[in-house]
């Protein structure tokens, strides 16, 4: 370790953030094989490769990734010594988290509990579509992806997914739409528009599954992504919605929508997809209960 010094991480963390030799060489005004030299210095006296090259660019590894955190780390304590040594502030640890843009926030919240307001804590929440934040996961941006969407796993998948919970779903509705009619689900189903979340969601998975076991053809008047969405739809009388019954418990508590019934059959399933790492996040065996 004594070849480890401010120098060789100031020289690793400009051709991390650069993502070339040259470039990093250029902003530092040395040599690209200087440069070169010793980031091989720093990854011999570490151990471990900090580097992956991909076409023309350098990516960070995995354990570049985490050499990279205590980088900045070292910089921050090294700009601010004299606050932190009068603070004595516990060290922060970080905890990427990308989410589903259309996942329930009440969800989310509760994902954060036992790590939320902690001062040793920081949480970066990143949001966007699947294939992005599974693509974050793998290039180590990310340490877990939360999500209502299992992704396809095969022999060859590097993703681990664990079951968080689960909600009932619902057919909800305007409280004058079903005066007087029947409410069995069933004839809901078969005569009523209908309000459906998107094909790609395990709450979709489970209501076609129920209305091919019915022998039904609905009537779809609108799909939608997003619960919040989908709650809009119900509460401007689109139809009747598929949706989780908490997601609109303010306007069932004020009257504005009613539930119709319960499809004891179909629920939407909370995952948190991760990947096997050599230097696992120790924040995630605390959100995740398995510490």
């Amino acid at each position: 370790m004594s070849n480890l010094n401010l120098h060789h991480l100031r020289l690793f963390r400009a051709v991390a953030r650069d993502g070339t030799l040259t470039g990093a060489a250029r902003s530092l005004n040395i040599s690209q094989s200087a440069v070169s030299t010793q980031i091989k210095a720093l990854e011999e006296s570490l151990g471990h490769q900090l580097f992956e090259r991909r076409g023309r660019n350098l990516v960070l590894s995995e354990a570049g990734r985490i050499a990279l955190d205590h980088a900045d780390e070292i910089f921050r304590a090294a700009e601010n010594l004299t606050a932190t040594l009068k603070r004595a502030e516990a060290k922060r640890r970080v905890l990427r988290i990308g989410a589903l843009a259309t996942l329930s926030r009440n969800f989310q919240m509760r994902f954060l509990d036992p790590i939320i307001g902690r001062n040793d804590v920081e949480v970066i929440l990143r949001s966007g579509t699947q294939d992005a934040l599974l693509r974050g996961l793998e290039a180590h941006a990310l340490d877990i992806v939360l999500t209502n969407m299992v992704p396809a796993r095969d022999a060859s998948s590097p993703y681990l997914v664990h079951a968080l919970a689960e909600q009932p779903v619902s057919l909800v509705g305007a409280p004058n739409r079903m005066s007087g009619k029947t409410l069995d689900i069933a004839s809901i189903l078969a005569t009523e528009p209908l309000v459906l979340p998107t094909p790609e969601t395990s709450m979709r998975a489970g209501f076609d599954a129920l209305l091919e076991r019915l022998g039904i053809f609905p009537r779809v008047a609108a799909e939608a992504d997003d619960m919040a969405m989908l709650r809009l739809l119900a509460r401007a009388d689109a139809g009747v919605a598929v949706i989780p019954p908490i997601v609109v418990q303010d306007e069932l508590k004020a009257g504005r929508l009613t539930e119709f019934a319960r499809l004891e059959d179909v629920r939407e399933v909370f995952s948190a997809v991760t990947i096997a790492r050599k230097f696992p996040n120790p924040l995630l065996s605390e959100v995740l209960g398995t510490g």
